[in-house]
């Protein structure tokens, strides 16, 4: 998914000059990156991965992988090697993204916030909201308001999506001792925090098209598919005080990643038209 929302970081850029090899350097240097940092990501919380069942197949839990210290080398020298492609073949501003989305993920989301606090979600959605400005800076060796608004709709997304995950997962999370914020803050504050971000992506939605970046191919159906998220993320919300309905929490985790889809879906139509 990080690799492809990189790669319509160029294709949503008008005339962009990229030829077919660059734009192959540019999808396998993001996936070095974002594979290195997933890996590592597994190799550190094993412990946790057990006691969820959701993680619970993964490698280093079942034991089909053993939990050494080379691995930790090994999947640095992995986004170490998707770094110097940004770097030498791309550009340094390509890098730069790339390292941060690295660094975001299994570093600072990963190592410092998952198991510390409820807002790990949020501020861990830097990394996955970094790939579209990737791809643009390699287009342009620069960077502007455009791939900015790709960036916050990601990163304003992110929050209302796994907090619906962990209405319904919040037993797994608590086996864990992850701070999701059904745990900490109660399920009635999750309900609302996923409403609040929810309505946020009104403005994020209309952000492309208020900077001329966009225009009514892409906004209308954006905002008819923003309003009815709205609207099952308010049926979420108003459902018993401090307790919640699983099979709207489950519909909204499951058009979140629907609605994320068809957004960018949208505004690379609108680009190329």
């Amino acid at each position: 998914t990080i690799t492809l929302c990189a790669v319509s970081g160029v294709f949503i850029m008008p005339n962009n000059l990229l030829n077919w090899f660059e734009i192959f350097i540019l999808a396998l240097s993001t996936f070095l990156a974002s594979a290195g940092s997933s890996a590592f990501n597994q190799y550190f919380e094993r412990d946790l991965d057990a006691l969820m069942p959701r993680t619970s197949e993964r490698p280093f839990v079942t034991g089909k992988l053993r939990p050494k210290t080379i691995w930790p080398i090994i999947f640095g020298s992995i986004i170490c090697a998707g770094l110097m492609l940004s770097f030498f073949i791309l550009n340094p501003f390509s890098a730069f993204y790339n390292f941060l989305g690295a660094l975001f993920y299994g570093g600072i989301y990963t190592i410092w916030l998952k198991r510390k606090t409820p807002q790990n979600i949020v501020i861990g959605g830097v990394a996955g909201a970094l790939p579209p400005v990737i791809g643009w800076t390699i287009a342009t060796n620069a960077i502007s308001l455009e791939p900015l608004s790709y960036f916050f709709i990601i990163f304003f997304w992110t929050p209302s999506h796994f907090w619906a995950l962990s209405l319904y997962k919040a037993d797994d999370y608590k086996k864990a001792k992850i701070p999701m914020l059904p745990l900490t803050d109660g399920i009635e504050k999750t309900k609302v925090y996923i409403l609040i971000y929810s309505l946020l992506m009104l403005p994020i939605i209309i952000f492309p098209y208020w900077i001329n970046f966009s225009g009514l191919i892409y906004l209308i159906p954006a905002l008819i598919l923003t309003i009815y998220y709205n609207f099952i993320c308010f049926d979420l919300y108003q459902f018993k005080k401090n307790k919640f309905n699983l099979k709207k929490a489950k519909k909204v985790f499951g058009y979140s990643i629907l609605y994320l889809f068809l957004i960018f879906v949208l505004l690379l139509i609108d680009s190329l038209i």
